[in-house]
């Protein structure tokens, strides 16, 4: 995705229009105290698209060999097996999750990635440029202040793309008893390019990556319907899972938006509760764990390229394909860096809210 920069010290955050109070639990909804959207019509059989990686090259370069040797074993399994783009609609919304609520104790992994139209409150420019200087010499925005613009522009923006890729502890990947591994990629209808807020550079990333923006609106996923599914389907309220990302608080902040049908929490406090009630606490941020990794810096695919890991299928700011770039990135970090002492204890921290989930 289209991620915002860092911002400095100062922002222009809108005053909130209403606050949003959360209801005690009913005697039949124990487990999760939030409103849903309700039902909604049947929906017609699946549709698929099929998307096969080109062959790819062996893995001749000049960096260590564990790196080589463990590339060279992804890519023999790649060349047996195709990676399909499992593209979800309203049309196949529900017979997909079906498949997802089947596979989930067996592939409990789960990495993510969202396409969301950019961002539009940004931080506010300082007039004088000396202190801008000073300020990011000698100032780190408070993970509050951080917070304070992601719910700014996750309140005013909708959801564009999800992509999930569900693996198991070895790294396998769901066939479905097929010759082909499948990863999702579901297209949200919320979205109008021609009346609702966005970053037009963004959109035009987008729509250069492919996204048909006027198909979503026609053919795409309604978002309540997709939360509903999302409940019931084993990927949230389940301690068994571990969620894989990259810079990720914007995403989980879309589908806690889109969970709760609410808008964000208005503290960050308040925002990471609810993270942990629907994400549990095995969650790990690639962007934040890069800072115990010597050499990695950079967007997900300089850190990609570093690794020596490629993009089997699929193109950057696609969110499926970025979900499963994002799990073969944290699986080879798994294997250079954590091969002593595991990435356990830096989950639970989403870069640039670097506030642990003490509970």
């Amino acid at each position: 995705m289209h991620r915002p920069r860092k911002p400095p010290h100062h922002f222009q955050i809108p005053s909130p229009v209403f606050v949003v109070h959360y209801p005690p639990p009913s005697p039949t909804q124990t487990h999760f105290p939030y409103k849903f959207a309700p039902l909604s019509p049947s929906l017609s059989p699946i549709t698929e698209t099929i998307t096969q990686s080109p062959s790819p090259s062996p893995p001749w370069s000049l960096l260590s060999l564990s790196i080589s040797i463990s590339k060279f074993n992804m890519l023999a399994e790649d060349k047996s097996k195709p990676i399909v783009i499992r593209e979800v609609w309203s049309s196949n919304l529900d017979s997909e999750f079906d498949l997802i609520r089947d596979l989930i104790d067996d592939y409990p992994f789960i990495s993510m990635d969202t396409e969301f139209p950019g961002v539009v409150y940004r931080p506010r420019p300082t007039s004088n440029p000396h202190h801008q200087r000073s300020s990011s010499h000698h100032h780190n925005p408070r993970p509050s202040d951080l917070y304070r613009l992601l719910k700014s522009n996750v309140d005013a923006l909708n959801l564009i793309q999800v992509g999930l890729t569900l693996s198991d502890s070895a790294g396998n990947l769901p066939d479905l008893g097929t010759g082909n591994r499948y990863i999702w990629e579901f297209n949200f209808s919320d979205f109008d390019v021609d009346r609702d807020a966005h970053a037009p550079d963004s959109i035009e990333l987008l729509r250069r990556q492919g996204i048909d923006f006027e198909r979503n609106r026609r053919d795409g996923v309604d978002s309540a319907r997709f939360a509903e599914l999302m409940m019931s389907s084993g990927l949230v309220c389940n301690e068994s899972v571990s969620w894989v990302t990259f810079h990720s608080a914007y995403d989980f902040g879309y589908l806690m938006k889109i969970l709760t049908r609410s808008l964000l929490p208005t503290r960050l406090d308040r925002f990471l509760e609810v993270l942990r009630v629907l994400f549990g606490s095995k969650v790990y941020d690639v962007k934040y764990l890069m800072r115990f990794c010597k050499s990695l810096y950079g967007g997900l695919d300089r850190v990609a390229e570093t690794l020596e890991v490629d993009r089997v299928v699929g193109k950057c700011h696609q969110a499926g394909s970025d979900s499963l770039l994002t799990w073969h990135a944290f699986k080879r970090m798994r294997e250079i860096y954590f091969v002593d002492d595991g990435p356990e204890k830096h989950a639970g921290v989403l870069y640039g809210l670097e506030v642990y989930w003490n509970y």
